[in-house]
């Protein structure tokens, strides 16, 4: 027999699904509009948000395997909006740091998202948003104890 919560939490599943992927569409048309990806977008965030990360830690930040990364970044580098440094701390590794024309187009995907934050979550209740993002931040948090449960239990 299912729990009670079952159906409302397969349907909260399925529409947090759809409308992720609604978003990320909608993000990628903006972006694409002035000549950027959504990997690489997301990259410029990163980026800017915190300066000085190394290959190893924006890989780990989006998500992304190596090898995947470190093409993108190769194309990055081409079209000027990042270079490699290396790092003082472990000359193995590389910092990415944004160019002059990175931190502008960075500056340009802060702007296209918050328009689109503006687009679609203007006439949402702000309550609404916000126990909407407890209710992730709880599950999240649940999926990461149980994952770091799994892991001590195979160690």
């Amino acid at each position: 027999m299912h729990e009670p919560t079952h159906k409302p939490s397969a349907d909260f599943l399925e529409a947090l699904t759809r409308l992720s992927r609604k978003l990320r569409t909608a993000f990628n048309a903006r972006l694409l509009e002035h000549g950027l990806t959504y990997p690489r977008g997301r990259a410029l965030l990163r980026l800017a948000q915190r300066p000085g990360m190394t290959q190893s830690e924006l890989a780990c930040e989006l998500e992304l395997e190596k090898p995947t990364l470190v093409r993108m970044l190769d194309r990055m580098a081409e079209i000027d909006l990042i270079r490699r440094e290396p790092d003082p701390n472990d000359r193995r590794a590389n910092i990415i740091v944004l160019t002059d024309h990175g931190r502008v187009q960075a500056q340009l995907v802060q702007r296209l998202g918050a328009d689109l934050r503006k687009d679609f979550f203007a006439c949402t209740d702000i309550e609404s948003l916000r126990a909407a993002v407890e209710l992730m931040e709880a599950v999240s948090e649940r999926i990461d104890r149980q994952s770091n449960e799994g892991r001590d239990h195979h160690a």
